[in-house]
């Protein structure tokens, strides 16, 4: 499956999804320059992405642990999300996502 992300310069990479990890993991081992401070625990906003809006409903809720982390992110949209609890799956072939600036190494 393949995940557009959008970097802060506005490149879009598209990247290989693999079911069964979670988003942040998948933007990692691409090579994106993702901070991922907790390495995937919900315990930081280290991941923090916006989802497109076409793709909120197929990324799930945030749950009430991801909705507290996120209150520690900043620039925070409707559309944010920590990629760390979005889990990959066939449903989300061609999810697009931008990189958060508080997220980016």
């Amino acid at each position: 499956m393949k995940v557009l992300v959008t970097d802060l310069d506005g490149k879009v990479h598209e990247i290989e999804g693999k079911s069964g990890w979670t988003l942040m993991e998948v933007i990692r081992d691409a090579g994106l320059p993702i901070k991922a401070e907790c390495g995937g625990a919900c315990a930081c906003a280290t991941c923090h992405v916006y989802v497109d809006d076409d793709w909120m409903d197929a990324s799930g809720e945030r749950s009430e642990e991801e909705e507290d982390m996120i209150d520690l992110a900043l620039e925070v949209e409707d559309t944010s999300r920590l990629s760390c609890q979005i889990e990959m799956s066939d449903s989300l072939d061609g999810l697009k996502v931008r990189l958060a600036r508080d997220a980016v190494l």
